[in-house]
């Protein structure tokens, strides 16, 4: 509603209005002008001379325009994901995918390194698995900035855990094809076997959850499947670890 042009035409006491307004936006359309300049603590006329300023004639068009911007964004409602996320907890039973989860925590038993790479939301689960993972006996570190210098020597002995929801992020695909080509270990957690990232994979372990995106790719899908399987390769590991 508010352009760039038009906040920086404010002066210091329009700024106090415009600040409340975005504070306010659902109720100011059911004030009198002279309710919002005292919550405000400006005058009716720096209210007034706001709204010219936002290309209205006056408050009252300035309240419909507000109004009708708040009508115009509806919230997304999300289904809750109980059914995807108890399909995913059967599809683990299935030997192909438990044959999967042990190779990839073989891989990582026997590797020097272990370094958790993400971005995002998933970003912050690759600090909690290379946490989680410290805490069971293998030291790891976790990568969630994309433009992170990662020094590729000696990468035979490493292996990257990989987290992207998409599997698509350029970023990330970028880290990964350096990481290949320096010959580390890669094991993807990742949504669907048809991405990127699962195609680059050394072993790729998905769990079909949809995706849920809000305005300005805003990520809102379930992180649960891939907690879940960085814990597990964290216990075998551990496991592994501690065979005679």
């Amino acid at each position: 509603m508010f352009s760039a042009e038009q906040i920086q035409s404010l002066n210091e006491l329009e700024l106090e209005v415009y600040k409340y307004v975005m504070q306010h936006k659902s109720t100011i359309p059911y004030m009198r002008i002279r309710e919002f300049a005292a919550e405000a603590h400006v005058s009716t006329t720096t209210v007034l001379r706001f709204c010219k300023k936002m290309g209205c004639d006056g408050y009252t068009e300035f309240k419909i325009r507000l109004k009708e911007e708040a009508g115009q964004k509806k919230v997304e409602e999300l289904p809750e994901d109980y059914a995807e996320l108890k399909a995913f907890f059967e599809r683990l039973e299935a030997p192909g995918f438990q044959k999967r989860i042990e190779e990839a925590a073989a891989m990582i038993a026997m590797s020097e390194r272990v370094t958790f790479v993400g971005m995002g939301n998933s970003g912050n689960i690759c600090q909690y698995g290379a946490r989680y993972f410290t805490n069971l006996g293998k030291f790891s570190l976790s990568v969630s900035d994309p433009f992170y210098p990662v020094n590729m020597a000696d990468m035979q002995k490493m292996t990257a855990v990989v987290l992207s929801v998409s599997g698509e992020s350029e970023q990330i695909v970028k880290i990964v094809n350096g990481l290949k080509k320096a010959q580390c270990n890669i094991i993807s957690i990742t949504n669907t076997e048809q991405s990127t990232l699962a195609h680059l994979a050394d072993i790729s372990l998905c769990y079909y959850i949809s995706m849920h995106r809000g305005e300005e790719r805003i990520d809102y899908s379930s992180q649960v499947p891939a907690v879940y399987l960085i814990e597990t390769l964290g216990k075998r590991v551990r496991n592994r670890l501690a065979e005679p």
